[in-house]
């Protein structure tokens, strides 16, 4: 069944200040595309022009254009936040009737709350406890000895391994494997030697895991994911890991073993971090960067080049290539300008 809100009920739960009639709202949607019974939200600046010819049923704004429409509207100080509010309330999260569907294997050594949802086709390892109001979608397998906090949403097809311990209100999605072995290797004379990984991953409350993301199992110590962390779809995190909580880290991120990120951090797709460093609290990474050193002080940082024409980008990697004989003859000139100077005196 379809929520129906007026824009004063919003305000009522969110704040803000409305403008205009107290229309009735059932779904958001963008600027460019909402129509009736629909409210959208303007908080990026480049999208401004889209506001004159905006057919939402009401959009929110901030103060500073609000007087640039007729349509009702709610004035708020972040519109983007009441946005996202305003979309969970339009579109709650979807409740199953609790029970285990009859596919599913169950060891008689595990323990499965009653309001537990185990849909087709989940495997649930001995000694893994289920908490209260749990989701397993189908496909899911859960290992031996998991501890899956009340409330958590497992989409299918996720694995989780042995021993790894989720958080109360963590999302899961498809695909994604939590606990695989981390990359530890020994190199014996003529191959390598396989190291057992023996620690485990530890997912805070609140965590969110994307779609075919990887979380490796310690190789001693345990993976620590804090409170609040949320994770994009493909990105890595190796062994012995700890990420902060709080931290957001887009797609395709790939964190090498042993590596510490703080809390508050926000990490762009695509970049790489090196092992065995830390990053401090509040530090925001550029998406491409590569983190190959600790960063102690909080900051935004970045360390790729902008994009350029493939021959411009071929002129100014040759200059790159020849820098370091460039900084000699610098320098020799320099000695030869102070010799120069200093006989003039």
């Amino acid at each position: 069944m379809t929520s129906s809100y007026r824009l004063s009920q919003l305000v009522s739960l969110f704040g803000g200040e409305l403008l205009g009639d107290d229309v009735a709202v059932t779904q958001v949607a963008p600027l460019d595309s909402a129509g009736d019974g629909q409210i959208s939200f303007l908080s990026n600046p480049k999208y401004r022009k889209q506001l004159a010819d905006c057919s939402a049923a009401a959009v929110i704004l901030a103060a500073d254009v609000a007087s640039e429409t007729t349509l009702p509207r709610i004035v708020a100080a972040d519109p983007y936040l009441y946005f996202a509010k305003v979309s969970g309330l339009l579109n709650p999260v979807r409740l199953y009737e609790a029970g285990i569907h009859a596919s599913a294997v169950v060891s008689a050594q595990a323990q499965v709350a009653p309001s537990a949802v185990v849909m087709a086709n989940v495997t649930i390892g001995a000694g893994a406890m289920i908490g209260e109001q749990c989701v397993l979608h189908p496909g899911c397998v859960i290992g031996e000895g998991v501890s899956l906090g009340a409330g958590s949403c497992i989409y299918p097809n996720v694995t989780i391994y042995h021993g790894c311990i989720i958080g109360q209100r963590c999302t899961i999605h498809s695909g994604a494997v939590i606990g695989a072995d981390g990359f530890g290797l020994a190199w014996n004379k003529d191959g390598w030697l396989k190291i057992p990984q023996i620690g485990r991953v530890v997912l805070g409350n609140d965590v969110d895991v994307g779609a075919n993301t990887t979380v490796d199992r310690g190789a001693l110590g345990d993976t620590v994911i804090e409170d609040g962390v949320k994770l994009d779809n493909q990105i890595q995190i190796a062994h012995n890991c700890r990420i902060g909580k709080h931290t957001a880290i887009a797609g395709c991120v790939g964190i090498a073993g042993s590596t510490s990120i703080g809390a508050y951090c926000t990490v762009g797709g695509a970049a790489m971090f090196v092992g065995h460093i830390e990053v401090a609290d509040k530090v925001h990474i550029a998406g491409g960067a590569l983190v190959s050193k600790s960063i102690t002080k909080p900051g935004a940082y970045a360390g790729n080049y902008p994009l350029a024409t493939r021959d411009e980008w071929l002129q100014n990697a040759a200059h790159i290539r020849n820098l370091d004989k460039l900084a000699k003859r610098v320098r020799q000139l320099e000695k030869k300008l102070a010799d120069l100077e200093g006989g003039n005196t």
